[in-house]
């Protein structure tokens, strides 16, 4: 599908798609710079903790890197050391806030250089560095990632946990300076006593506790400042969609809402958005890990599709983010490859059922029909309406059973989650309920309701399926029965298409079983059956082929393959499948609601699962 360009952007699609290419990508200098820190880092570490590595033949690099400061040599290599370990990344990304720090800590390091040691070339190794970052401070403009002062706390623990293991380290890395014999216990207390500035139960010969005294006091004093920093620097909140936002895309899907069925879905309240400079389209994303993290297509006209992607990646390259886009559809796709140069590849297939074709006659919807008629007969019922038609008092029941239902204590969806039911906004929502009359009905805090589908708009005709949730006592098959009674009730609400799960690798699972696949097609294939122990890829696959559906290919577009780990890791964090959140006692409660997870679902004949993106 060809798409026209319009007045929204400026200057030709190749000029563009150069611009891009360029900008996002890290550059030389930054990543030279970054990986340099890491090593003198690294080394400042080891010339801190091991004394023979001071004295070795490694003693003459070591000497000239930042931290190897004379009679203070082990406390400030690990200071220096620990401090440029955290400063690389942020200095690969082109941080600004990671440059201000090395050009305030490689002076420093010059000046205790030579005022400790008289060392003229470690001062010249120490202020040559601090001169590149000053001589290419333009590269090194990227703006602070979402953040909050949790962070603070996340310091305090990992910080102190490593500092707890140096410092175990540093205490039995002198074995023939020590006085008798201590035990594990009492290097652990030592090193706890000397973190906060104490001396402990073990004792060295020589001057050797000076020593170990200095470097763990420096371990201490540097999770405390850090942790300090970190608690009351400004905080830079994520974004979240604003009414104004809601606005602007809701106004964007009345017009142009039909041709994405995940379209919708951007209106979860956790993402932010950017529109095009007209105003006709808008791309909705998630920062997670460092990657700038869009789902489906661009919202709006296709035309002004450009001008709003551009805004996407001017942004990305601003706080240097890697820029990644999951489950956008093949149009999508063409567009973003062709207006930044970035790369698509094939993540599965959506299942998407008209409504006019579907039937529940002939020999292949046969399981699916005796397995309808056999939980009819068990007296179950179910009703398919739209939000607005739903009382509060319902609704609520609902959104209780919903939650109460999942599967997992995290809520997991992102690209193909709402992350809400029954809201106010969203009275054009369609839910189907199953219900069963029983005598345990009358003490439940859900009175009948058994199990419970949730769909969203596509455009006027269509609904797209958020999430399947049911009461673990119901019997199975509830979200086939209630999968058909949706598609038996459409014609009645005016639907005439509806988009089920999203089947990871779809493709290559149709045609790894096929006769004459090839060695590398089945190995493929067997290896995406293994992983279905974990994801449910395959059992996902084969809940959606039993209705018959059309697949509709979805793709996740990428920079570069180096990119790819990065942005699989952040897609399942997005999703709710990695967590590297606080505990849930100490962790800020976020609206995030209803899941329709990107890779994995329980199995859907009988757990509590939810759409997969």
């Amino acid at each position: 599908m060809s798409v026209t360009l319009d007045g929204d952007k400026s200057g030709s699609v190749p000029d563009r798609a150069r611009t891009f290419v360029r900008g996002p990508r890290p550059e030389a200098v930054p990543a030279l710079v970054g990986t340099a820190c890491a090593a003198v880092g690294l080394i400042d570490v080891t010339a801190g903790v091991f004394p023979r590595f001071r004295h070795s033949r490694m003693h003459s690099l070591a000497e000239v890197l930042p931290g190897a400061l004379g009679p203070f040599a082990a406390a400030l290599s690990l200071s220096a050391g620990v401090l440029l370990l955290l400063l690389a990344h942020g200095l690969k990304r082109r941080k600004r806030r990671a440059w201000r720090a090395a050009v305030v800590l490689l002076p420093a390091g010059a000046l205790a250089q030579f005022s400790y040691r008289h060392s003229v070339l470690g001062t010249l190794v120490s202020l040559t560095l601090c001169y590149l970052l000053v001589r290419h401070r333009s590269e090194f403009a990227a703006l602070p990632d979402p953040r909050s002062r949790w962070r603070a706390l996340a310091n305090f623990v990992l910080l102190g946990a490593g500092s707890l293991g140096l410092g175990l380290v540093i205490v039995s890395a002198h074995p023939r300076r020590l006085v008798g014999s201590p035990s594990i216990a009492d290097r652990l207390q030592h090193v706890l006593y000397g973190l906060f500035g104490f001396e402990g139960p073990v004792d060295y010969a020589g001057d050797t506790s000076w020593t170990v005294a200095y470097s763990l006091g420096a371990l201490g004093l540097l999770t405390a400042v850090t942790t300090i920093y970190l608690a009351f620097r400004p905080e830079h909140p994520a974004a979240r969609l604003t009414e104004d936002d809601e606005a602007g895309l809701r106004a964007l899907l009345e017009r142009h809402g039909g041709r994405d069925s995940l379209g919708h879905f951007a209106l979860r309240r956790d993402k932010a958005v950017v529109f095009s400079p007209s105003g006709k389209a808008a791309v909705c994303y998630r920062v997670v890990s460092g990657v700038m993290l869009a789902s489906g297509d661009p919202i709006g006209d296709v035309e002004a599709w450009p001008g709003a992607i551009e805004r996407f990646m001017d942004e990305a390259r601003a706080h240097s983010w890697a820029p990644a886009v999951m489950g956008c559809s093949e149009t999508g796709g063409e567009v973003w490859t062709r207006e930044t140069g970035l790369t698509a590849l094939e993540l599965g297939d959506e299942a998407v059922v008209d409504v006019a074709d579907f039937s529940l006659a002939g020999r292949a919807m046969r399981n699916v029909r005796q397995m309808v008629k056999r939980i009819e007969r068990g007296g179950y019922e179910t009703r398919v309406r739209r939000v607005a038609d739903i009382s509060e008092a319902e609704l609520a029941r609902i959104r209780r059973a919903a939650a109460d239902w999942r599967g997992t204590d995290t809520e997991r969806g992102f690209s193909m989650a709402l992350g809400r039911i029954g809201d106010s906004a969203d009275q054009d929502c369609f839910i189907a309920t199953a219900h069963k009359a029983d005598e345990h009905g009358a003490d439940s805090p859900y009175g009948d309701l058994k199990a419970v589908l949730h769909f969203v708009p596509w455009g006027t005709d269509g609904m797209s399926l958020d999430l399947m949730r049911r009461d673990r006592s119901a019997d199975p098959g509830m979200n086939e029965l209630l999968i058909v009674a949706s598609l038996q009730a459409a014609p009645r609400l005016g639907i005439t298409r509806v988009s089920l799960n999203f089947a990871m690798f779809r493709s290559a699972l149709a045609r790894g079983e096929k006769l004459g696949a090839g060695p590398v097609l089945r190995v493929w294939r067997g290896l995406l059956i293994f992983l279905s122990r974990w994801f449910q890829i395959e059992s996902l696959y084969k809940f959606n082929a039993k209705f018959r559906p059309r697949w509709e290919p979805r793709f996740v577009v990428y920079r570069t393959a180096r990119d790819l780990p990065r942005i699989s890791l952040a897609a399942m964090q997005a999703e709710g499948f990695v967590n590297f959140a606080l505990p849930r006692p100490l962790a800020r409660r976020l609206p995030v609601g209803p899941r329709r997870p990107c890779a994995h679902v329980p199995p859907p004949a009988g757990g509590q699962g939810a759409r997969a993106a």
